[in-house]
C-alpha cells in the first residue's frame, strides 16, 4: 500500500503531535508538522505539493482556488471548527477534495474576553511585569467594572456567554446586532439597544459576531466617535469587523481609553505595525480558541477523520 503524506499546518505551539494519538494512522500515513506560517501563497504551494492530506487551523493558512490548483495531490483537507472562511469550499468540491471540520465542546474565547476586560481596567499583567522588574510599588489605579455597562455586539452563543459572565461581575449589559431583537435580549436578561445607543452608553464594548461580507467594517469611525473618552473596545471576534485605521487613530489620539485586541486584519501581526507601540492597548496573538484542551479535541478529531478516510469510510463532520 502506498503511504500517504499528511501536513499539519500552523502548529505555533508545537503541540499537535503530543495532544492526539497519531499512532492510529502511522501504518498508512507519514505526518509532517509546520510550526510557522507560510510567508506567501507561493510558499505554501511549494511546501505542500507532495501532500495528499492537510490539517489546517481555522483561518490561519488560506486555501483559495489558486492554492487548490497548485496542489493537485491534495485529497483530504481538515480544519479546526465547522466553519472556515479561509477555505474556498466550491474550489474544493470542483477538485474532489474532501473537507472535514471538528467540533467545539466549549468556547474559551469568553474567558479571554473577560481577561482582556480585567487587564484593561485593573492592569494585572502590567503591574505583574513591574513587580518582576523590581519597580516601585503601585503605579496604576484601575476602575471597577461592577455597576458599569457592557455593550455586547452579537448575542449568539458566545456573546450570550460573555453577557452572563459580565452580569455575575455586577455589570449592566446591553446588546445590539443587525438581527437582534428585544425579545431575545429579554430572554437573556440583557437590555436591548440600538447601535448608536450602545456605542454612546457602554463603558466597555465587546464584539462577538461572525465575519462575513455584511459584518466586515461593521464598527467604523462614526461608531468609535460615539464612544465615551473613558470607554474601552474589546475585539476577540475577527479583525476586519472593525475599521482598523479608524481604531488606530482613535487610540493614538486618545479619543477612547483603550482597547483589548486578540484578532487582526493581517495575522500574524506584523512586527512594525503601529498598534504595537501604543500603551493604551492590550494585545494578544489570537488566543481566543487556542487552549490545550481545545487543540486536543481538534487534533483528536482530525486523526479520527484521517483514519476513517484512509480505510475507505465516510469521514465524520464532512463539510465538502
Amino acid at each position: 500500500m502506498t503511504r500517504l503524506r499528511c501536513a499539519i499546518l500552523d502548529d505555533y505551539f508545537n503541540i499537535a503531535l503530543n495532544v492526539a494519538d497519531w499512532s492510529k494512522i502511522s501504518d498508512r500515513v507519514d505526518v509532517t508538522v509546520f510550526n510557522h506560517p507560510f510567508a506567501s501563497e507561493q510558499a505554501a504551494a511549494g511546501a505542500l505539493g507532495d501532500f495528499e492530506i492537510v490539517c489546517a487551523m481555522r483561518e490561519r493558512t488560506a486555501f483559495p482556488e489558486s492554492l487548490f490548483e497548485a496542489l493537485p495531490k491534495l485529497k483530504l483537507l481538515l480544519t479546526s471548527g465547522m466553519r472556515n472562511a479561509a477555505i474556498d469550499m466550491e474550489a474544493a468540491k470542483a477538485r474532489n477534495v474532501v473537507v472535514c471540520g471538528t467540533q467545539y465542546f466549549r468556547d474559551p474565547t469568553a474567558g479571554l474576553t473577560m481577561g482582556l476586560i480585567l487587564e484593561l481596567t485593573r492592569g494585572i499583567g502590567r503591574e505583574n511585569a513591574r513587580m518582576h522588574a523590581g519597580e516601585s510599588w503601585q503605579s496604576f489605579a484601575g476602575i471597577e467594572i461592577e455597576g458599569r455597562t457592557l455593550g455586547v455586539i452579537g448575542l449568539g452563543k458566545l456573546g450570550g456567554k460573555v453577557a452572563g459572565i459580565a452580569k455575575s461581575f455586577g455589570m449592566n449589559v446591553i446588546a445590539w446586532s443587525p438581527n437582534l431583537t428585544a425579545e431575545k435580549c429579554g430572554a437573556l436578561g440583557v437590555g436591548y439597544a440600538s447601535k448608536e445607543e450602545l456605542f454612546a452608553k457602554a463603558d466597555i464594548i465587546t464584539i462577538h459576531v461572525v465575519l462575513s461580507e455584511r459584518s466586515r467594517g461593521l464598527v467604523g469611525a462614526a461608531d468609535l466617535a460615539r464612544m465615551k473618552p473613558t470607554a474601552y473596545l474589546v475585539n476577540t471576534a475577527r479583525g476586519p469587523i472593525v475599521d482598523e485605521a479608524a481604531l488606530l487613530e482613535a487610540l493614538q489620539q486618545k479619543k477612547i481609553a483603550g482597547a483589548g485586541i486578540d484578532v487582526f486584519s493581517v495575522e500574524p501581526l506584523p512586527l512594525d505595525h503601529p498598534i504595537r507601540k501604543l500603551d493604551n492597548v492590550v494585545l494578544t496573538p489570537h488566543l481566543g480558541y487556542a487552549t490545550e484542551d481545545g487543540l486536543r479535541v481538534h487534533y483528536g478529531q482530525m486523526v479520527e477523520a484521517i483514519d476513517a478516510w484512509t480505510k475507505g469510510s465516510e469521514p465524520p463532520k464532512r463539510l465538502a
